[in-house]
C-alpha cells in the first residue's frame, strides 16, 4: 500500500523541525501519533527516513533527498487545495499563526475572535513563543512580530496599536519598605524582577526622556518568562517590574501596584503581521490580510491620544 498524504506531510514536519515534540507543538498534535506516522511510513517505504535518538531527530540520506522533493511538492498540493476557496461565498481552512506572548494573550484575542465571527469556514491555530524562527519552515501561514525582527523578504502588515510601551511598577508594601525611586538609575539599589525570553536572553531595561537614555540590568529575587509570574511577585512586593503596559496596568488600576518613573516609560511602534510574499496566497491568510487592513483603516478613523516617540523593545 503506498504511504498517504497525511503521512507524507508528519515526515516533512519532523525533518523540518528535527524534533517530534517541536513538530507537534507547531503543529497543534501530539508527538506520538506523529512518531505513529513516521513508523507506518517507514515501514511502506522499507527504509529509514530518520535518525532518532534521545537527543535528536535527523533526516538520513534518503530522508533528506525525499524531504528536498516532498516539501515543495506538499505546499503546491495546499495551494491547489486552496484555490478552491475562491469559489466559496467565505474562504475555509487552516490558518496558522506564530505570535509572541504579550500580542497573543493582549493583542490578538480581539482581533481574533471579530474575524473568526466573520469566517465561520476558518480554523485559527495559535503558537505563542518569544523565540524567533522561520515561521515558514516551522509550517506557520505568517508569524507577528515587532520591527527590529522582521525580515526584509517579507510583507509586513501593522496589527494592533501602533503605539506600545513599557511602564515601571511596584507594590506600595514595596514603596513603602524600599522607598520610591526618583532616576531610573537608583533602580540598581532596588529588588528587580527580571524578564528572560526563550532564546535566553535576558534584555537590559532602557528609560528614555527628553533625549536622555538610561540603560541598566538591575538585580533582583525572581528571573522568569512567564509574564504572570512576574506580575504576581510584584503585587507581592517582591520588587519593581517594567514590562509591557497590557500587563501592568490592570494591577495599576486596582492599586495593586504604583506606577513609578511615568515620564521615563519607553514607547515603541506595534507589532505587525508578516508573511511571504507568494504568488498564491492561502485564503484564509488573505482574509486575515484584508480584515486586520480594514480594521486598520477604522481605527485612523478615530480620534487617538498623541503618541509618545517610536523605538523598539529589546528582545
Amino acid at each position: 500500500m503506498p504511504p498517504n498524504l497525511s503521512e507524507l506531510d508528519a515526515f516533512v514536519a519532523v525533518a523540518q523541525a528535527r524534533s517530534f515534540r517541536g513538530a507537534a507543538a507547531l503543529r497543534g498534535g501530539s508527538a506520538s501519533s506523529l512518531s505513529e506516522s513516521l513508523r507506518r511510513l517507514e515501514a511502506r517505504l522499507g527504509v529509514r527516513l530518520l535518525n532518532r535518538t534521545t537527543r535528536s531527530v535527523t533526516p538520513t540520506e534518503a530522508g533528506m533527498r525525499l524531504m528536498e522533493r516532498l516539501a515543495p511538492a506538499l505546499g503546491d498540493i495546499a495551494g491547489a487545495l486552496d484555490a478552491v476557496n475562491s469559489f466559496r461565498d467565505s474562504p475555509r481552512g487552516v490558518l496558522r499563526l506564530n505570535a509572541p506572548g504579550i500580542v497573543a494573550a493582549k493583542i490578538l484575542p480581539a482581533i481574533a475572535c471579530r474575524f473568526l465571527a466573520a469566517h465561520p469556514g476558518v480554523t485559527l491555530e495559535v503558537v505563542a513563543s518569544d523565540s524567533f524562527i522561520d515561521v515558514l519552515a516551522a509550517g506557520f501561514d505568517a508569524g507577528v512580530r515587532y520591527e527590529e525582527r522582521l525580515a526584509r523578504d517579507m510583507i509586513a502588515v501593522p496589527i494592533g496599536p501602533r503605539v506600545q510601551r513599557f511602564v515601571a511598577a511596584a507594590a506600595p508594601a514595596y514603596l513603602a519598605a524600599h522607598g520610591r525611586p526618583a532616576h531610573p538609575k537608583e533602580l540598581v539599589d532596588h529588588r528587580c524582577i527580571r524578564h528572560r525570553f526563550e532564546s535566553g536572553v535576558t534584555p537590559p531595561w532602557e528609560f528614555e526622556r527628553d533625549g536622555e537614555t538610561v540603560k541598566l540590568s538591575p538585580e533582583g529575587p525572581l528571573l522568569a518568562n512567564t509574564a504572570e509570574l512576574e506580575v504576581a511577585a510584584a503585587v507581592a512586593g517582591l520588587g519593581v517590574i517594567y514590562g509591557f503596559e497590557e500587563f501592568l496596568r490592570p494591577r495599576i488600576e486596582t492599586g495593586e501596584l504604583v506606577a513609578i518613573l511615568e515620564p521615563w516609560g519607553q514607547s515603541f511602534s506595534g507589532p505587525f503581521l508578516y508573511y511571504a510574499s507568494r504568488t498564491h496566497m492561502p485564503a484564509p491568510l488573505r482574509a486575515f490580510v484584508d480584515f486586520i487592513k480594514a480594521d486598520a483603516e477604522l481605527r485612523s478613523q478615530r480620534p487617538s491620544p498623541a503618541s509618545h516617540s517610536a523605538s523598539s523593545p529589546t528582545r
